[in-house]
């Protein structure tokens, strides 16, 4: 579904020597981009294509080609029969009617004769690749040579019985059998006559060996039009059907030489298919075809086995217009007439499809009309047509404020307005074709280049006068001469004919110029303004963009320079609004010829952009999506915010597919499933729809994830819950969408809301079933739904959600939907039903509840109410068998149980089909039992302990017993126990029986309390000791009144224990408090290295025999100290330097890996990825595994072991392991000075101190002080060093951090150590 539009057509005049001169022959040269034209005075003119995009270069009336010219010197008598470029030899190949075959060297303006041909030269064919030069002689034989004239073959395109007496002149037979070649060069197609001029016969011969490969039936072919497509598919011919009283047919043959199909021309029975012409890629067939007194250059497009023609261009018939299609540039046509005027045409495929979504096809003088948006025809299919007097060249849409008006050019100059009746009403018009009349004027318009609407009765055009393919000279009403060249025009419209409802306005238009302005620049796209409807943006050639203001508005009809244009030109431009709602801005989008997307600003958006569109999910028709197609097949929906927030590449990653094997979390693009499949259109606001056309024809509708997701959140913005939901389940979207967007706390303040509009208990069923506690926005679509509804969620919750659960999502969300079918909906059995499945949906599922709604049902039931309460809910076995679809059998018997109602348990049972067998024996012997007990014993099956207890409790005395093994069993019971038995005889056995629990479970501590609290002093003893709390233990052993002997027995063992668990200080205070004896305790102190308390111990039992001890031991430890702070500061020092030498080996190898990754990031080839990707996992000096494709094997499970143990070992340097820096860095973390070696060396130096060894104390702090500096600059440095690319050997030393370190923590807590009076001498 698309129109080919034609946006740029540049038509300059090659002036000629003589006024009786004529061109005859053209050739092209691709590399130079140079035309040349042979003229009837054997003149050879050149020109430059670039000519034809020169600025300017058409705008006065004098507009003239510039050329150089040479001529052929040829014999009177002879004249050029062919004319072509030959590429190998940069020089033109001619042909004469003598035979003679030259060469022509434009350059050096030398002709050389190259050949002679017997019989004269009737045509010249060149294969494809100028390999092989193919020549049609007077005597109907094919000489085959190469570019350097070696014969290859000769043969002959009449049958044997026919040659005789077939000799004709050159200048007729070459129109007699005419030669193409398939686009690979394999192959060479001819036609020639058979027996008499009536008949004619393809003909497809092998270009190696010559042979005949294939031929067709005879046929009446019409005049010597033969067409090879380049791709291969086709050939192309036509048929005279005259005898057949129709006009001619095109037709196409295999390369088999059988017919394929065929399609009419549509003109009249004496029409004339002079030439047919393929475009380079194969899509586009040209022709002229001759008609009356005119000549029409009609482009046919082939699409689901359809042939449209999609443009017509009109010549007067004395021009005798010719064409080629420029080889490199598919979509540019180049036509050129006798009289010396040369036209470029430049064409681009446009949509079909309108901005509300209504594909206006054109077919020749019909345009089929399909709303898409009531159903997605397949073309050719369409709703109705629309039948113009002429070909429709192209065409204008105005769809606004309910209006959809079509304006149409065609190619007798004429203009057509149809107003449309509502979309609404089109159903009615199925089948239907429509005449359209012509506009009445009083002026000719001339040429249409552009049309749009401006308003509903203006337009705006630019159109051309005075060219051999303007219209205006087919107009008997135009004084020669009066215009020539391009004007932009305002036309105002005016119906004459009253517009009926439901009816389309066909006739009765009258159109007139209300302004005109000349043109002096090319302009190449026209685009309305949607802010305003009194002006448009026009684009010219060199992608400058003016404002054109209407003469309605305050402009007057002017064109002003106001918006920063497109750095290239872009022939497909749109305009669109964006922004908020009443803040709306245009913004003008344009895609260049390379597949550049541009925007207002300067904006490159997409650099391989091969089309695009846009969606609005708002009624202002504000857009806030853009779609686009990549070259390399990917569909991406971009948020316009984030073209001008900056995010592109951040979001969209350059609009390519990712390079990664495996699929990313945030692949943010669609794959197009077809290659080369286009957007043709889009479904806005709820649709959200995308409608691609494949290379076929057929069309495809899908829906965005992104674009369905925003038209949801769209409707819950405005509260239109039910729109939303529908949407939800049509697209099969996570319904939490609808709870997640706004917050589940605010969805449920309008929960009410929800159910009244949807009011569907079937919906809402369906949507409480799928509630679920994760949030969808966060997670599943994160990547498609940015931007959260905080003002719906601020407003929604000013109400308060007192009456809500906090943390619990579903239950709140199923509460308030609870109460909202309550509200709203009468009692009902589908009321009911939901109900139930709000409460078995809950989290936790509250069957209890459910089973209790099914209990009144059935009570309802045995109590016979009345048949109109009956109908107001359901049966109680359909209600239980809705509970029991809903959740698990064995849980909702387990529910039943536990109301304690056997009979509704038993009809549970019956219903989940449970073996009779198995429940019926349990629930009598329920039965028989009391209620205390059979309570009890339901709470034990469904494990509630608590409830179990409460009820064995209540059973009375005799079954004290059972609580104790109950409580026993489940300890978690003992609190519960305790308020229940509040008799001290009752209550003790529990008090110890904890306590006996929680010393099994080593909970010492807690179980000595216990024991106390019910005066068990034996085992509270027995657990303090357990846990070495000596002061308990002696406290303890107090309130047992144990005797001296038994007190300093027991203190002597408490002693010796924490000794023996290196806990020297605390065995002091025993020794001195309860032993008495201060030898041990001294020297336990001066275990625990409690110099100062030492020597106050001493001094205070006067035992001065002791201080030479403490000395002794003092300035052993000192001097002990002092030689370890020596060797750690040796191992500081060799430690960061292998920490250094191995960061800088793995920053070499990095540095290495990353050069030939760069330089390995150009090949494409999969493997050479996958050896470089496999290389760079191999190093002992990097932290990454060795994986492939094929070795990735190991489990989640192996590689979480891998990294345990690797953990485990961070510890151990292991030399040249992967871990090896970051275990030299930890080692020398851990090097570092305790706050408890920090107190113990403050206290051995004033313990120095007072027994006057000052020179010890000195060297003592001085060598800690060093190695504690030396430690902590090491560490400083690594850590700088570890998160840095380079090492510098001269600032990463230890000599230049220890200054900065000892500078920096001179008054720390680190150094509060040290001793003030030595500080003085470093």
């Amino acid at each position: 579904m698309k129109n080919l539009k034609l946006f740029r057509e540049v038509p300059l005049l090659l002036r000629l020597n003589s006024d009786d001169e004529t061109f005859r022959f053209s050739a092209l040269d691709i590399e130079r981009n140079r035309l040349f034209f042979l003229s009837s005075h054997n003149f050879i003119y050149t020109s430059h294509l670039s000519s034809f995009h020169q600025k300017q270069a058409w705008s006065n009336n004098n507009s003239s080609l510039s050329t150089n010219h040479a001529i052929v010197d040829l014999e009177p008598d002879d004249t050029v029969t062919s004319f072509d470029y030959l590429m190998e030899k940069e020089a033109l190949l001619l042909g004469t009617s003598n035979g003679l075959l030259l060469l022509f060297d434009v350059d050096a303006n030398v002709t050389q004769v190259v050949g002679n041909v017997d019989g004269g030269v009737n045509c010249i064919s060149l294969s494809p690749d100028g390999e092989v030069i193919a020549v049609v002689t007077g005597f109907g034989q094919v000489l085959v040579m190469t570019h350097d004239w070696d014969l290859l073959y000769e043969i002959s395109l009449l049958d044997d019985d026919e040659a005789e007496g077939h000799h004709v002149n050159g200048e007729n037979f070459m129109e007699q059998h005419p030669i193409s070649w398939r686009g690979d060069g394999k192959y060479f197609a001819t036609m020639s006559m058979c027996g008499s001029n009536l008949s004619r016969k393809l003909k497809i011969w092998e270009r190696d060996s010559g042979a005949l490969l294939a031929s067709s039936e005879e046929k009446a072919f019409a005049g010597p039009v033969l067409e090879w497509m380049p791709s291969g598919a086709k050939i192309a011919a036509v048929y005279d059907r005259k005898a057949e009283n129709e006009s001619p047919s095109v037709v196409f043959f295999e390369r088999n030489g059988l017919e394929r199909s065929k399609f009419s021309v549509g003109e009249g029975i004496n029409a004339k298919v002079r030439f047919l012409k393929w475009n380079c890629s194969s899509d586009l067939l040209a022709g002229v075809v001759e008609c009356g007194n005119y000549e029409a250059l009609k482009i046919w497009y082939f699409s689901n086995n359809h042939w449209y023609l999609k443009h017509e261009i009109r010549y007067l018939k004395q021009d005798e217009v010719r064409f080629m299609w420029n080889q490199e540039k598919p979509l540019q046509l180049i036509c050129w007439t006798l009289g010396g005027q040369v036209t470029v045409y430049n064409f681009v495929w446009n949509t079909a499809v309108t901005d509300n979504s209504v594909a206006l096809v054109i077919d020749g003088s019909n345009i089929h009309v399909s709303p898409l948006s009531l159903s997605l025809m397949p073309p050719p299919m369409y709703l109705f047509s629309l039948k113009f007097s002429s070909r429709v060249r192209g065409m204008a849409v105005y769809c606004k404020n309910s209006k959809n008006q079509l304006a149409a050019f065609l190619s007798d100059g004429s203009l057509c307005v149809v107003e449309l009746p509502s979309i609404e009403t089109w159903e009615e018009l199925e089948g239907k074709e429509f005449s359209v009349e012509a506009s009445h004027t009083e002026m000719v318009l001339g040429s249409i280049l552009h049309l749009v609407w401006l308003d509903s009765h203006t337009l705006l055009s630019v159109s051309h006068y005075g060219f051999s393919h303007s219209n205006d000279l087919f107009q008997s009403s135009l004084n020669e001469g009066a215009l020539r060249g391009f004007y932009l025009r305002e036309i105002e419209l005016e119906c004459s004919e009253d517009i009926v409802p439901g009816l389309l306005t066909c006739s009765g238009w009258n159109a007139t110029v209300s302004k005109q302005n000349t043109l002096e620049e090319l302009v190449i796209g026209i685009a309305p303004n949607p802010a305003s409807k009194y002006s448009a943006y026009m684009q010219f050639s060199d992608g400058k963009i003016k404002e054109y203001l209407s003469k309605i508005g305050t402009g007057g009809g002017s064109l002003e320079q106001e918006y920063q244009g497109f750095s290239a030109a872009c022939p497909w431009m749109d305009v669109v609004l964006v922004g908020s709602a009443g803040q709306s801005k245009p913004v003008l989008f344009g895609l260049d010829e390379i597949g550049r997307l541009h925007a207002s600003g300067g904006i490159v958006v997409c650099n391989n952009c091969s089309n695009f569109s846009f969606y609005s999910n708002l009624a202002d028709q504000v857009v806030t999506h853009l779609i686009l197609a990549t070259k390399q097949d990917l569909l991406f929906i971009v948020d316009i915010v984030d073209i001008f927030n900056g995010e592109l590449d951040s979001k969209y990653g350059n609009f390519v597919r990712s390079n990664s094997r495996k699929r990313e979390e945030n692949e943010n693009y669609i794959h197009i499933w077809e290659r080369g499949a286009k957007i043709v259109g889009v479904l806005h606001g709820d649709e959200a729809a995308t409608i691609l056309q494949t290379t076929r024809g057929n069309l495809e509708c899908i829906y965005p994830r992104k674009l369905v997701l925003v038209s949801i959140i769209n409707a819950l913005a405005q509260k239109r819950f039910r729109d939303a939901l529908l949407m939800v389940r049509r697209h099969r979207i996570d319904f939490n969408v609808i709870i997640d967007y706004c917050g589940w706390q605010a969805f449920s303040q309008s929960a009410f809301e929800f159910v009244r509009q949807v009011n569907n208990l079937g919906y809402i069923t369906e949507f409480v079933c799928s509630v679920k506690s994760e949030n969808v926005i966060e997670t599943l679509y994160k990547n498609h739904v940015s931007v959260p509804c905080s003002e719906v969620a601020n407003v929604t919750l000013a109400g308060g959600l007192q009456n809500f659960l906090a943390d619990n999502k579903v239950s709140s969300i199923l509460m308030a939907i609870r109460k909202a079918l309550e509200d709203h909906f009468t009692e009902s059995p589908a009321r009911e039903l939901c109900i139930l499945t709000t409460l078995a949906r809950s989290e936790p599922p509250l069957l209890e509840d459910a089973l209790k709604r099914i209990k009144v049902i059935r009570e309802k039931e045995l109590s016979h109410a009345d048949d109109h309460r009956r109908m107001t809910y359901p049966s109680a076995e359909e209600a239980l068998k809705h509970l029991l679809w809903l959740a698990d059998g064995d849980a909702v018997y387990d529910a039943a149980l536990g109301l304690y109602d056997l009979k509704l348990t038993a009809i549970v049972a019956l219903n989940a089909q449970k073996d009779p067998k198995e429940f019926l024996p349990f629930l009598q012997e329920l039965e028989r039992m009391p209620t205390p007990l059979m309570q009890y014993n339901i709470d034990l099956r469904l494990k509630r302990f608590e409830k179990a207890l409460r009820h064995i409790a209540s059973a009375g005395d005799s079954y004290y017993d059972d609580c104790m093994t109950l409580v026993k069993k489940n300890p978690q019971l003992f609190p519960l126990s305790l308020q229940l038995f509040t008799d001290p005889a009752k209550r003790m056995p529990f008090l110890e029986a904890w306590g006996d629990y929680l010393s099994g479970e080593k909970c010492f501590e807690d179980a000595a309390t216990i024991y106390l609290s019910c005066f068990n002093l034996d085992k509270a003893l027995k657990s303090y000791r357990a846990i070495n709390n000596w002061s308990g233990v002696l406290t303890v052993a107090g309130f047992l009144n144990l005797g001296k002997d038994e007190v300093l027995h027991l203190a002597g063992e408490l002693c010796e224990q924490l000794q023996a668990l290196g806990k020297p200080g605390e065995a002091a205070k025993i020794a001195l408090e309860y032993c008495g004896d201060v030898n041990s305790g001294v020297n336990l102190l001066i275990s625990a290295r409690d110099w100062e308390e030492a020597l106050r111990v001493v001094f205070m039992h006067r035992r001065e025999d002791l201080v030479k001890v403490v000395k002794d031991a003092s300035v052993e430890c000192a001097s002990t100290l002092t030689n370890e702070y020596e060797e750690g500061l040796e191992k500081v020092g060799k430690y960061l330097a292998r920490y250094l030498a191995v960061r800088q080996r793995r920053l070499l190898l990095a540095a290495k890996l990353q050069s030939e990754k760069r330089e390995g990031s150009d090949v494409e080839d999969d493997a050479a990825s996958e050896a470089s990707s496999n290389f760079s996992g191999m190093s002992a000096y990097t932290t990454g595994t060795r994986k492939s494709s094929a070795t990735s094997t190991l489990s989640a499970a192996t590689t979480r072991a891998r990294d345990a143990r690797r953990q485990r070992k961070r510890g151990k340097i292991r030399p040249g392991s992967a871990d090896e820096e970051f275990a030299l860095v930890d080692h020398l973390k851990g090097m570092s000075l305790r706050v408890e070696a920090r107190r113990e060396l403050k206290s051995l130096l004033v313990s120095l101190m007072m027994f006057g060894e000052g020179e010890t104390a000195r060297k003592l702090q001085q060598m800690g002080e060093n190695f504690q500096l030396s430690q902590m600059a090491a560490v400083r440095l690594a850590e700088d060093t570890i998160s840095n690319d380079t090492i510098n050997e001269y600032a990463h030393t230890l000599e230049q951090y220890t200054p900065k370190v000892r500078d920096e923590m001179h008054d720390s807590e680190a150094l509060s150590w040290r001793v003030k009076v030595f500080l003085s001498n470093e």
